[in-house]
């Protein structure tokens, strides 16, 4: 959950690098270093707690000259955020510094190790046990570093992406990976590393995606090597990326949050191109329809995802069973991996995952490979761990999430689940012709219908201002709403630190409602759907009982009004499709509440956006 960077050619490495921590901050943002090897050799290390412009600061005044460097923002897992803590970690003779993304599960037992032949360790890190076990290994059998990562490697268990350079040695970068992103750009004559392509995609669209278990050698003026830990080169195929250098930048927004939640109808519009034909007749996912036979005989389907993308795989269930009637299953990644799950070979398992490194989601989907079952993955980064991990997939081309809080991938993700529902449904002759044709127009308008509810942005911020100072929230929704209602929570909860929970409308009677009184907001999914009434009467037990009602209706209903104390009226759409619309103003309700309390919307406390740890 860490991002790290590194650069080597004939420009200033520490311009580039910062510019790539910032970019790839989103990632983590509790402190920052950076690495570098001037024109004397000399190694240069400065680290700052917390976010990158510190680290800024406290590098303005040191010596950042040098064409060949490596930087890194943590996301802490062993050792609390502190300069000493801090990335890059460097070995006890002060030669190596490495910096790391991922976890050393058994980095206790090396640390014994080291200790007892002398090593002495200054952070509370498991990434320092790496970088000293490299600097031992390399001193005590004399070889090179190179030989000596590769050795290091043998004995680690874990997660890792590193990179790590040498004091005397200025035209070299070691870098490898295993369970944790890494991407190495290629430019003339010069190389980039990072955890994904954000940082690189303004000097060079050419990279190259690292295998688990691979070194990358890179060396100046030679081509880029990458070799296993017995020093076979493995051959290595250069990749093009299609990236817009503006989806990277706010374009005016305050917040990359905003930005990104008005950017969900024109990310839609791309997410459905080329999937359903211009006369809006059929819809074609060609992953579906190369494996079709596997689909058509799926004796159910598995649905592993984690956080917002467990939310769109809700909304999935309902939409795979009710149009394909083939039975789905919803599992927490990070609880089926340890489950011991039965998993059948004619099974289908739906890997869901924004980043597609998601190391619970990664591992699930190792786990039903090893038991036969045919793998599809929904992702938004091309060239991610996931997609290359499964036999088919989708990605949903919502272009990047720079926001920590997830809201164009979330309706990217249920978009792409609805085309996928109702490619299998036609294929299974499960749907009728007429609801094929009636669902394929309502995605079709679902943008036009995003772009009406984006202009209640003044209603919902007024909105937000009676409710900022709130202690608690309980959302509601019914059907294909109550994922949405989970989903809302999570908005708000992530960046506002409001406790918030969603539920199925019909438990709150089952132990809930003891927690209404005046002073708690309850919002609630009241779309006019098959299951109308039901929700109506739920809003009355709420109402009852003196709890304030923010009560997301049809447009044009006016019963909620009389026991609501807010109303927010949406487009009509059909219920299957209702959640992308009632998404957005869940979205911009924990938007501006976070605003109003100060909040850093980007980069909440304690989140990070990738999350490529237990």
């Amino acid at each position: 959950m860490c991002g790290i960077v590194g650069y080597m050619g004939c420009q200033q490495a520490y311009p580039i690098l910062i510019k790539g921590l910032h970019r790839l901050e989103y990632r983590g943002y509790d402190s920052a270093g950076i690495a570098l090897i001037d024109s004397n050799n000399e190694l240069n290390i400065y680290k700052a707690k917390g976010k990158v412009a510190n680290l800024e600061h406290f590098a303005d005044s040191k010596n950042i000259s040098g064409t060949i460097g490596i930087a890194h923002t943590r996301w802490a897992t062993h050792g609390e955020p502190n300069d000493t803590n801090a990335h890059p970690h460097v070995s006890q003779t002060g030669s190596l510094a490495l910096i790391h993304n991922g976890i050393i599960e058994n980095y206790a037992v090396l640390k014994k190790y080291l200790q007892d032949r002398g090593v002495v360790f200054r952070s509370e890190t498991d990434t320092e046990v790496l970088v000293q076990l490299i600097g031992y290994l390399q001193q005590t059998n004399n070889c090179d570093l190179c030989t000596a990562v590769q050795q290091a490697l043998r004995e680690v268990v874990g997660a890792y992406a590193i990179a790590v350079i040498e004091k005397g040695n200025p035209d070299q970068i070691i870098a490898a990976r295993k369970s944790s992103p890494l991407v190495i750009g290629i430019g003339e004559g010069e190389f980039f590393i990072a955890s994904d392509a954000t940082p690189i995609v303004e000097h060079t669209q050419q990279v190259i995606y690292p295998n688990d278990e691979e070194i990358v050698v890179i060396r100046r003026g030679e081509p880029l090597k990458i070799v296993n830990f017995e020093n076979i080169e493995h051959p290595h195929q250069i990749k093009h990326i299609d990236m817009d250098i503006s989806q990277l930048e706010k374009g005016g927004y305050p917040h990359f949050m905003l930005k990104e939640i008005y950017e969900q109808p024109q990310t839609l519009i791309d997410c459905i191109r080329g999937r359903i034909n211009p006369e809006g007749t059929d819809v074609i996912l060609s992953g579906v329809m190369d494996n079709k036979e596997r689909f058509l005989n799926a004796r159910r389907i598995i649905i592993a995802a984690c956080g917002t993308s467990w939310h769109a795989a809700l909304i999935g269930e309902h939409l795979i069973e009710e149009l394909c009637r083939i039975p789905v299953e919803v599992e927490y990644a990070s609880e089926f991996r340890y489950r011991n799950p039965v998993i059948y070979p004619d099974d289908v398992v739906i890997a869901i995952s924004q980043s597609g490194e998601t190391a619970d989601t990664l591992a699930a989907v190792e786990i039903a490979k090893k038991q036969g079952a045919f793998i599809y993955g929904i992702c938004n980064v091309i060239g991610s761990s996931i997609p290359r991990a499964t036999d088919s997939g989708s990605y949903i081309h919502v272009g990047p999430e720079i926001g920590v809080a997830s809201t164009k991938a979330f309706t990217g993700q249920v978009t792409v689940l609805s085309m996928l529902a109702l490619t299998i449904a036609k294929l299974k002759n499960s749907i009728d012709p007429q609801l094929y044709r009636k669902l394929l127009g309502e995605l079709r308008s679902i943008p036009q219908r995003m772009e009406e509810t984006l202009k209640l942005d003044a209603p919902i911020r007024e909105l937000s201002k009676i409710f900022t100072y709130a202690r608690n929230f309980i959302y509601l929704g019914r059907g294909y709403n109550y994922p949405v209602a989970l989903e809302g929570a999570l908005k708000l909860k992530e960046i506002s630190y409001i406790h918030a929970e969603g539920y199925p409308a019909a438990e709150m009677k089952h132990g809930p409602i003891a927690l209404i009184d005046e002073e708690m907001p309850v919002v609630a999914i009241a779309t006019t759907d098959s299951i109308y009434e039901k929700t109506i009467s739920n809003i009355q037990e709420i109402k009852a009982r003196k709890g304030r009602i923010i009560a997301l209706v049809t447009r044009g209903n006016h019963e909620v009004a009389r026991f609501a104390d807010s109303v927010i009226e949406l487009p009509e759409t059909d219920e299957r499709l209702a959640p992308l619309i009632a998404a957005i103003p869940l979205q911009l309700l924990a938007y501006y509440i976070a605003v109003n309390k100060g909040r850093d919307v980007d980069q909440p406390r304690n989140l990070a956006k990738s999350v490529t740890v237990e």
